[in-house]
């Protein structure tokens, strides 16, 4: 069992289960408050070097170790994490800013996800047999894989990272973002009670460290999650090496609202998947195309209830909404809030930012049928703002929602499921609900079309991409 962790002590980078410290460190900040958090280790080359050359060092053995032993560890691990967290809980609210409720949901997701990949055992298929030969496609571990954490789920998408590549038996550095370091730390810091040296390892640092690792020769793979802007970067960087890479981008999410729903049950719903996390989550809901039979009726009701989402820091009761992470995102929601008056869009729930908070907070809101080639509509708030927009004819709803370079999900709400069906196999999206949104699971393949990403997360097609595959050809008869 892990040592207690202090969660207000960050003595270094976790290298080769050690803690590693740094000539030069950094914080970050509270978005609730504003206030500095805990100075942290500031990477510099030799560090990422050093924990490079330790995780070439322990694969060559970890590669090797069965299966069931890796699971073993797998599963303690999510022990020990479950044992302490709830001082990471309300770490995790400090630095990220999410209400204490969503992060123990994280935590739960995470610990859940863990037991589960766990489980997961990509094995051998036998492609084709006959008298003669037989084909086998094996997988084989790819060697030192590196997670680049995003600042909005730093817990579920760092271990999300961790779990595929570990259970097959690669090595992994983790890099959190420079805005949500501390979380990730400690997953590091439990890990060294529970793998061996150099297969678990968390690099903190600024925005010149994530170069370091995706342009390293002996990083094998890059397992990106962010904006599609910063994934074209790091696409670049991998193809110096001919890296493999997956990469989760950015989305602007359709959901499609037939005029057969329950608006009753399903506004709840829609609603706080557009503005949990305060729309800081690249699958949540971000263009709500309702039909024009219901368009009125359906917008007063998102309206009511968005009234009763409470916004501000994590730690109060009742709270939805926090704060916009940092100060650059909350710059960025600031001017999508600023085209409301320029551009004229009627809006059925106004929103605010608040001016006398130290924190970064916007309260929601919803804009009344803006036109299709609005910045609101086009573009990705990742903020608490969400258009509302009236279709009638099926073909033009369809067009509307795949038109753009974001593919990463959507979703058809119907109570005619076979309409739904036929709809929602229609939409280019990584992911598609009927009648749910941003539904994910450790089993299941997680990916985006277009500019939303390349490869999968996820699942068994996930676990393979963690993997080599080979075409093993063996004749039976002997020449």
């Amino acid at each position: 069992m892990a040592s207690q962790i202090n969660a207000t002590e960050f003595p270094g980078n976790i290298i080769n289960n050690q803690f590693v410290p740094t000539p030069k460190t950094r914080h970050s900040i509270n978005p609730s408050t504003g206030e500095p958090l805990y100075e942290v280790p500031y990477s510099t080359q030799e560090d990422v070097d050093a924990a490079v050359k330790h995780a070439r060092t322990a694969f060559k053995s970890w590669s090797k170790v069965p299966f069931q032993e890796r699971s073993r560890l797998l599963l303690a691990y999510a022990d020990a994490l479950s044992a302490q967290r709830s001082p990471l809980e309300k770490l995790l609210v400090q630095e990220q800013g999410k209400p204490l409720e969503l992060a123990k949901t994280e935590f739960d997701m995470s610990i859940d996800w863990l037991r589960k990949f766990a489980t997961m055992e990509v094995k051998d298929e036998v492609l084709d047999e006959n008298e003669e030969r037989t084909v086998i496609q094996t997988f084989s571990p790819i060697g030192v894989c590196c997670g680049i954490v995003p600042w909005n789920w730093p817990v579920l998408l760092g271990l999300a990272k961790v779990g595929p590549a570990l259970i097959t038996g690669n090595t992994v550095i983790i890099k959190p973002s420079p805005f949500t370091p501390y979380c990730d730390l400690k997953l590091g810091e439990i890990g060294m009670s529970i793998f061996p040296p150099g297969v678990f390892q968390v690099l903190s640092g600024g925005d010149d460290l994530g170069p370091m690792l995706t342009e390293h020769p002996d990083i094998d793979k890059i397992a990106f999650t962010g904006s599609s802007a910063t994934g074209k970067l790091v696409m670049q960087s991998c193809a110096k090496t001919l890296k493999r890479l997956t990469l989760e981008l950015g989305g602007n999410d359709p959901a499609i609202v037939c005029e057969d729903v329950d608006i009753d049950a399903i506004v709840p719903k829609i609603t706080t998947l557009a503005f949990l996390n305060s729309g800081q989550i690249c699958m949540l809901i971000k263009r709500v195309y309702i039909h024009e039979k219901i368009y009125d009726k359906f917008r007063d009701a998102m309206v009511a209830f968005a009234k009763s989402i409470k916004t501000g820091d994590g730690f109060e009761p009742d709270v939805v909404v926090g704060p916009i992470q940092n100060s650059m995102q909350f710059e960025k929601v600031k001017d999508m809030y600023s085209e409301i008056g320029k551009r004229s869009w009627k809006q059925a729930l106004e929103g605010q930012v608040f001016k006398d908070s130290k924190g970064y907070f916007i309260s929601p809101a919803i804009i009344d049928n803006p036109p299709e080639d609005s910045r609101i509509v086009v573009e990705e708030p990742f903020g608490p703002i969400v258009p509302l927009l009236k279709w009638s004819d099926e073909d033009d709803v369809i067009e509307r929602a795949n038109h753009g370079k974001s593919g990463l999900g959507a979703s058809v709400w119907s109570k005619d499921l076979d309409r739904a069906e036929r709809l929602a196999r229609c939409l280019s999206a990584g992911s598609v609900w009927i009648n749910s949104h941003f539904d994910v699971a450790p089993n299941v393949p997680f990916g985006g079309h277009k500019w939303s990403g390349i490869g999968s997360e996820f699942g068994m097609a996930g676990l393979k991409l963690c993997c080599n595959s080979t075409s093993l050809w063996k004749w039976k008869n002997v020449m």
